[in-house]
C-alpha cells in the first residue's frame, strides 16, 4: 500500500428543516436506579423512587472513594511486573461496578408509517440492554463505542418510555472508565426516502493551495432521487453547487471544484460547510449540513509525516477520556478548556487514550486546530484484564471499527487510526493475522488515512512481523529500541506513539534532587524536579533528543496532557492514591512545571520562562536548594536576592543541559529568586521572579472565563490561590475553603489536582493543595448573574461574579 493519503475532512452536525429531519436531544428527564436487574425487576420499573438526572450522567464520579472497589492482586505485563502484588486505586477508588438503570419518558409528535427512526448512543458504560416501550429493542457490549438502532416500528406517536440497563464487571478495566450514559443519546426522526446514517463522505484527491477536488459521496434510502449539495466558505458565502440523479446501489457521488481553497491546519484551522439536500421531484425529503475542512496528509521514508505539503512532527499528547471531577460525562465546556491550555503549550496533536474519542472532542479539535490520533481498542483476543474487551473481540471488534470509522471519518482533524494499544496479541502469528485484519477493516472503511498500533513489545514485533505489516510503526517508549526498530521496520520512519511517563505532582519538590525510576515517599508524591519516571519509562529529554535528531522519528504523543482517574503510578500498591502522576497538567487543569518544558519547545510564538521550585523553604536555610528555569531562550543568570548565582547555557553535555537550565548549588535563603534570560550578546531579555510568602492573609479567585450560556450545562472553571498580606502567592498553603453559589448557576465540583486527596469533588469545600484549587460553577437555563462566594477559616473571604446570557 503507497503511503499517501490525501483527504478533504468533514464532520456532520444534522441542522435541517423540520418537515424533512428532526433531533431530539435526550437530555432531561432521565431516571437513574443504582442496583442489579433482580432489584430493577421487583419494583417494576416504578421510577419514581429514583434519582432524576441529566444526560450525558456518570454515575460512579461521585464516589465515595474507597480502596476495596478496585483491590486487586495482579502483575502488570505492561509494566514488566512478574509477581502479583495487592493494588489498589488503579481504577480511581470510584464505585463504577454493578448495574445502573436508565428511564426517561418522552413525547414525539406528528410520528407516521413514512417516516424512519433512529435512536443513537454516542457511548454508555457499559453493555448497554434497551428497552423502548416494554420491548427490548437491541444491546451492544463496548462501552467506548458508538452505535444506533433503527427503531421505526416500536417508536409510538405520543407516549414512549425508552429504558437502558447498563453493567459494569470488575477488573473490566485498566484506569477509570466511567459508569452510565456518558455520553449523548438522541432520536434522528427523518423521512423514508433520506441520507443514511453517517452515510455523507466527504474526499479530495486533490488538495492544494491552488485548487481542491471536493469529492462527497452519499448513501441514501429510495428511488428516483435527486441531490443538490452547495459549498459555502467560512462567512456563509455560497462557492459551489452540485446536482445529480445519477447514483450506484444507492450511492450518490458528487466531484466539486474549489478555487484557491483555505488549507486546514493547527495553525489555520478554516472549515467550509456542504449542505446536502435529497428531493423525490420538487418535494425536499432531507437535508444534512456538514462543515468540513480541506487538507492533505502524506506518509513516507523520505519526508516523514506531511501535512499540506509540508513536512512536520507531532507534538502531541494523550489524553483519557475522564474530565478530573466531573468524571467521563462529557462536557464540551470542559473540553474547550483543556484544548485551550493545551493550544498555549504548542500541542498540535491529540492522541484519544485508549478508546474512541467523543463527537464533541473531534468537533472541538476541528475548530480549534488539533490533529488527531483516533484510536479504538485497548485489547484484543488476548486479555489485559479479566473482563475487559478481550471477552467481545470476536463479535464486536467489526462493528465497532466500522461505527468509529463510518460516524467520525469527516472530520479534518483526524490524520490516522490507532487500532490497539500494548496489545498482548503482538507476540505470535495470530497476532499478526489479527493486526492485519484489522487494518484491513480500517482501509476498507476509509482508504486515505493509515493505521498505527502502540507496540511496547518492541523485539517482538520485529521477529513476528507485526511492526512490518502495520502502515505507520508506533512505538511505546522503548527509546533504547528505535535505531534497531528503524533499521528492521521497512516503513523508513517510527511515531513516538506513547513517550515519556515521567511523574510529577504540582508545587510539590524532593530532596536530594537525583534520577530515579518509581522513586517513592512517605506522602505518596512524586517530585515536580521532573527527574522521576517508571520502570518501563524515560524522561522527556529522552524523547527530544530523538525528535530533534532523528529526521525518520515522526513526532511523539506524551503520556499524558492531563492527570486522570486511575492508575497511580508508581503508588498503585499505596493508599490513599487514586489518580496519576503522568499529567503536564494536573487533575483540577493546572499546569505543573513540566507543562513549561515542553512549552519551552512547542510553543515558538510565545516566549517561555519558567522558574523552580517555590522559594519557600523554612528548614533548609543554608541547604543546597536546585533552581532550574525552563525556557524557550538558551541562556539566562540567576540571582538569589540580587546576588548572582552565574550564566548557564543549554549544552550538550547531558540530556538535560541540552533543554533544561539548572544552577544545582545553590544555597536556599529565604527572600527573592530571579532568573534573567540572556540574549546571545548577554543582554537581558526577560526576567521571572519568585518570592518567599509569608502567612495566608487572602484569597485570589480567576475564572477561565465571566460569560457563559444560560443553556444549564455551561461551565466556567474558577482557579483560586491564596496569598500573604502583600500579595505573594503562598505555595505550600493546604486551607479548607468552602465555596457558595448563588444567582443563575450553581456548584458544580471543585478539584485541589492532588492524586492521594479523598474528598469528594461534588462537595462545596476542599482543601487546597500547594497552595491552588479550582472550582467548576454551571450556569442555569436563567439569564444574569451568578456569584462564587469562597471562604476559608482566618481568611478574608473573596467573591466573583459570572454573567449568563442566551
Amino acid at each position: 500500500m503507497k503511503n499517501i493519503f490525501v483527504l478533504l475532512l468533514s464532520f456532520t452536525s444534522v441542522i435541517c428543516a423540520a418537515q424533512s429531519r428532526s433531533v431530539i436531544e435526550l437530555e432531561k428527564g432521565w431516571k437513574f436506579h443504582k442496583g442489579d436487574a433482580a432489584t430493577a425487576e421487583a419494583i417494576g420499573f416504578d421510577d419514581s423512587g429514583w434519582q432524576t438526572v441529566t444526560v450525558p450522567h456518570d454515575w460512579a464520579i461521585y464516589g465515595p472513594f474507597d480502596k476495596e472497589i478496585d483491590k486487586q492482586t495482579v502483575a502488570i505485563t505492561q509494566n514488566g511486573e512478574k509477581i502479583p502484588t495487592e493494588k489498589t486505586g488503579r481504577t480511581g477508588a470510584l464505585p463504577f461496578t454493578g448495574t445502573g438503570w436508565y428511564r426517561n419518558t418522552f413525547d414525539i409528535k406528528d410520528f407516521a408509517a413514512d417516516k424512519k427512526a433512529i435512536l443513537l448512543f454516542e457511548g454508555a458504560m457499559s453493555e448497554p440492554q434497551v428497552y423502548l416501550n416494554g420491548a427490548k429493542i437491541g444491546e451492544w457490549a463496548y462501552g467506548y463505542a458508538y452505535f444506533y438502532f433503527d427503531i421505526s416500528d416500536k417508536l409510538l406517536e405520543g407516549q414512549n418510555t425508552l429504558a437502558v440497563q447498563l453493567s459494569n464487571e470488575e477488573f473490566s478495566s485498566r484506569w477509570y472508565p466511567g459508569a452510565g450514559l456518558y455520553r449523548p443519546v438522541s432520536i434522528v426522526i427523518k423521512n423514508a426516502e433520506s441520507i443514511d446514517q453517517w452515510g455523507t463522505t466527504i474526499t479530495t484527491p486533490v488538495a492544494t493551495a491552488e485548487v481542491a477536488q471536493v469529492t462527497i459521496k452519499t448513501k441514501f434510502t429510495g428511488e428516483n432521487l435527486r441531490l443538490m449539495t452547495t459549498l459555502y466558505d467560512a462567512e456563509g458565502n455560497k462557492i459551489a453547487q452540485n446536482a445529480t440523479t445519477q447514483s450506484i446501489l444507492n450511492q450518490f457521488e458528487q466531484h466539486i471544484k474549489v478555487e484557491k481553497p483555505h488549507l486546514w491546519s493547527p495553525e489555520n484551522p478554516y472549515l467550509y460547510t456542504a449542505v446536502s439536500r435529497l428531493y423525490a421531484g420538487d418535494e425536499l425529503k432531507d437535508e444534512v449540513t456538514t462543515t468540513f475542512g480541506i487538507r492533505s496528509i502524506h506518509y513516507s521514508a523520505e519526508n516523514g509525516f506531511q501535512l499540506n505539503g509540508k513536512t512536520r512532527k507531532f507534538k502531541g499528547v494523550c489524553l483519557h477520556h475522564d474530565l478530573g471531577p466531573i468524571g467521563t460525562a462529557v462536557n464540551k465546556a470542559a473540553l474547550r478548556r483543556q484544548m485551550q491550555i493545551l493550544k498555549d503549550l504548542g500541542c498540535d496533536a491529540i492522541r484519544s487514550a485508549h478508546n474512541m474519542p467523543s463527537f464533541e472532542q473531534l468537533e472541538l479539535a476541528d475548530e480549534m486546530g488539533f490533529m488527531f490520533l483516533a484510536e479504538s481498542f485497548d485489547e484484543w483476543k488476548k486479555p489485559k484484564v479479566e473482563n475487559g474487551y478481550n471477552r467481545f473481540f470476536d463479535d464486536y471488534a467489526k462493528r465497532d471499527v466500522e461505527n468509529l470509522v463510518r460516524a467520525t471519518r469527516n472530520h479534518p482533524a483526524i490524520v490516522m487510526w490507532s487500532a490497539g494499544n500494548e496489545v498482548p496479541d503482538q507476540y505470535g502469528s495470530a497476532g499478526v493475522k489479527r493486526a492485519r485484519w484489522l487494518q484491513e477493516l480500517f482501509h476498507k472503511e476509509d482508504p486515505t488515512r493509515p493505521v498505527t498500533v502502540g507496540m511496547d513489545q518492541v523485539k517482538a514485533t520485529m521477529e513476528s512481523g507485526f511492526g512490518a505489516i502495520l502502515d505507520v510503526p508506533g512505538l511505546n517508549y522503548r527509546v533504547h529500541l528505535y535505531e534497531e526498530a528503524y533499521e528492521k521496520f521497512p516503513q523508513g520512519f517510527i511515531l513516538g506513539s506513547e513517550t515519556a511517563s515521567t511523574v510529577s505532582s504540582r508545587g510539590i519538590y524532593k530532596f536530594p534532587v537525583v534520577k530515579a525510576s518509581m522513586k517513592e515517599y512517605p506522602d505518596f508524591q512524586s517530585s515536580s524536579y521532573d527527574l522521576e519516571y517508571c520502570s518501563w519509562s524515560n524522561l522527556p529529554e529522552d524523547d527530544f533528543i530523538l525528535q530533534d535528531d532523528k529526521p525518520w522519528v515522526i513526532g511523539e504523543f506524551v503520556w499524558t496532557g492531563f492527570d486522570y482517574l486511575g492508575e497511580p503510578t508508581p503508588y498503585d500498591t499505596s493508599w490513599p492514591s487514586r489518580s496519576s502522576y503522568f499529567g503536564m497538567v494536573d487533575l483540577a487543569g493546572i499546569p505543573k512545571d513540566r507543562y513549561y518544558l515542553y512549552r519551552s519547545r512547542w510553543n515558538t510564538q510565545d516566549e517561555t520562562l519558567h522558574i523552580l521550585p517555590h522559594w519557600n523553604w523554612e528548614g533548609r536555610e543554608g541547604q543546597k536548594t536546585p533552581v532550574f528555569a525552563y525556557t524557550s531562550y538558551d541562556r539566562a543568570e540567576l540571582f538569589v536576592n540580587g546576588k548572582s548565582q552565574g550564566i548557564q547555557i543549554k549544552n550538550d553535555s547531558t540530556p538535560q543541559t541540552r533543554y533544561r537550565l539548572m544552577w544545582n548549588d545553590v544555597i536556599y535563603e529565604p527572600g527573592t529568586l530571579k532568573v534573567v534570560a540572556l540574549d546571545e550578546n548577554n543582554k537581558p531579555v526577560a526576567e521571572e521572579e519568585v518570592k518567599t510568602a509569608g502567612k495566608p492573609h487572602a484569597l485570589k479567585l480567576e475564572a477561565d472565563r465571566t460569560n457563559l450560556k444560560a443553556d444549564g450545562k455551561d461551565l466556567a472553571f474558577v482557579t483560586v490561590s491564596v496569598v500573604d498580606k502583600n500579595g505573594i502567592p503562598c505555595p505550600t498553603a493546604t486551607n479548607q475553603l468552602n465555596f457558595n453559589v448563588t444567582g443563575a448557576g450553581s456548584f458544580r465540583a471543585a478539584c485541589n489536582g492532588d492524586a492521594t486527596s479523598l474528598e469528594l469533588f461534588h462537595k462545596p469545600t476542599m482543601q487546597l493543595f500547594s497552595g491552588k484549587l479550582v472550582v467548576l460553577v454551571q450556569s442555569s437555563e436563567k439569564q444574569g448573574t451568578i456569584k462564587l462566594q469562597v471562604s476559608g477559616r482566618g481568611l478574608k473571604a473573596e467573591s466573583i461574579k459570572l454573567n449568563t446570557s442566551l
